[in-house]
């Protein structure tokens, strides 16, 4: 009876809605065409009950509710998104990598999930033919002073079990990529690319098969629990209500949050603690121009620089062909900022009036001002680029797409690096949030969502 009558629900939800239509083809073993409603009617979407209610519609919020169903099918579960569209920010608009796991702390939850997330990325890219392709990654050291550094990275990767991971001389790293010149290499042969906006919409290929539900265009504007409502609602068994910013009203069970850029603000909504709060910073990349492309092979990374919070400019080659060069990182004006041009007047408020931004900011000065000179002159990026591939010329380069990362920040100034999972406690004790994703969120979406999945069990008992 319970399965009449959610498949009765979602009969009603897809038959009643507007016409507008978003279609997305996925490139798997079986071509088939998910269609997705993208306006709602008020009654439609008041009347709407789910046992979870996940509340992002990028890689990492559709990962977890395709685990969730996968899981338990007899659930409701629905995704709720703010766009027409999913993966429109950072799922979308990032570099499209597959990492390996070199870069992380050993023991941390980025290493061990980047580790699973990968293998788990590759296994499924096979089974549902995604192209993709394992280019590999070359991280350079151009100077002798980086060659320590690089033993560093050398040792962490090898603690990770990152998988064929080499130390290449500099007379072989042409070997690997012919135009990039260094004193001495690491090389990580699985390391690749992949599209990962289409890896998002296949995974919600699968949830809607499994009977999960998305709305788009619903942006939540108040999380209550316990809410009384006027409609004959069973508030027992859902008592969240999402409101959305004109009214519609969705009611569940449980709710599971990704909000990526907005992820300290939902945390706020439903009770939590804004801490850690989040820092939107854009990353502005380069790109090769076409008759150049081929001086790119793979992957090809700076050693980073503790000093500074972020990898340095790198050559990514991309799906469709493109080579990307970058990024930098600037602060971004606004939420969802991908150029200078897109302010907010609230957002800049919020960020300096949190005493974590003001300490990065003065502890960074240095760092700052040259990133935002490398968005303005060219040739500074040039110049850095130069140092692997000295054929490169500024007649080689115009400028590429920007994205905008979610960057967790302590009220102490320090970036949090590492996953951060959190809820079940307090007011908040039927929502559970992921506060902090940062790369290699995508690569590690499955296994993430693995570990959502077993929390959100936890909660519902």
């Amino acid at each position: 009876r319970r399965e009449d009558t959610r498949q009765t629900r979602q009969n009603i939800f897809y038959t009643s809605m507007s016409s507008s239509i978003i279609s997305l083809r996925c490139r798997c073993s079986r071509p088939r065409l998910t269609r997705w409603m993208s306006s709602f009617s008020t009654k439609q979407i008041t009347d709407q009950c789910f046992d979870i209610a996940v509340v992002g519609g990028g890689i990492v919020g559709i990962a977890a509710a395709r685990e969730i169903l996968t899981r338990n099918p007899q659930l409701s579960c629905a995704v709720i998104e703010k766009e027409p569209e999913l993966a429109r920010h950072q799922s979308g608009n990032n570099s499209g990598v597959i990492h390996a796991g070199i870069y992380y702390a050993p023991g941390s939850m980025r290493a061990l999930l980047c580790q699973k997330g990968m293998n788990l990325a590759y296994e499924y890219l096979d089974k549902r033919k995604i192209p993709y392709k394992k280019v590999g990654k070359l991280i350079v050291a151009t100077h002798t002073d980086e060659l320590p550094r690089l033993a560093t990275l050398y040792d962490r990767g090898l603690k990770n079990n990152v998988k064929d991971l080499c130390i290449v001389e500099s007379r072989d790293i042409s070997d690997i990529e012919p135009h990039c010149v260094g004193i001495r290499a690491l090389h990580s042969p699985h390391t690749g690319i992949v599209d990962w906006g289409l890896v998002t919409k296949c995974f919600a290929e699968d949830f809607h098969e499994i009977g999960g539900t998305t709305l788009l265009n619903f942006e939540v504007k108040t999380i209550s629990n316990g809410l009384v409502s006027s409609r004959n609602i069973d508030i027992a068994r859902y008592p969240v209500t999402l409101t959305s910013k004109d009214d519609k009203e969705v009611h569940a069970g449980y709710v599971l949050c990704c909000a990526g850029l907005f992820a300290d603000r939902v945390a706020v909504m439903s009770g939590g603690t804004r801490e850690p709060a989040i820092l939107p910073v854009r990353g502005e990349f380069l790109e090769l121009v076409e008759h150049k492309r081929h001086l790119v092979k793979g992957n090809i990374y700076p050693v980073p620089d503790p000093k500074f919070p972020f990898l340095g400019v790198h050559f990514t080659p991309r799906m469709d062909g493109r080579v990307l060069l970058g990024p930098n990182a600037v602060l971004a004006f606004k939420r969802e900022g991908y150029k200078y041009s897109d302010v907010s007047i609230s957002d800049c408020w919020e960020y300096l009036m949190y005493p974590g931004f003001r300490k990065l900011a003065l502890n960074n000065a240095k760092f700052g001002f040259q990133e935002f000179s490398k968005s303005v002159f060219l040739s500074l990026q040039l110049e850095k680029l130069k140092a692997f591939i000295p054929e490169i010329t500024v007649h080689d380069i115009k400028r590429g797409p920007s994205g905008v990362r979610a960057q967790a920040l302590s009220p102490k100034g320090d970036l949090v690096e590492d996953f951060v999972f959190e809820g079940g406690i307090e007011q908040n004790s039927r929502v559970l949030h992921c506060r902090n994703a940062p790369s290699p969120a995508a690569t590690s979406s499955m296994a993430i969502a693995q570990v959502l999945a077993d929390k959100m069990f936890q909660l519902i008992g």
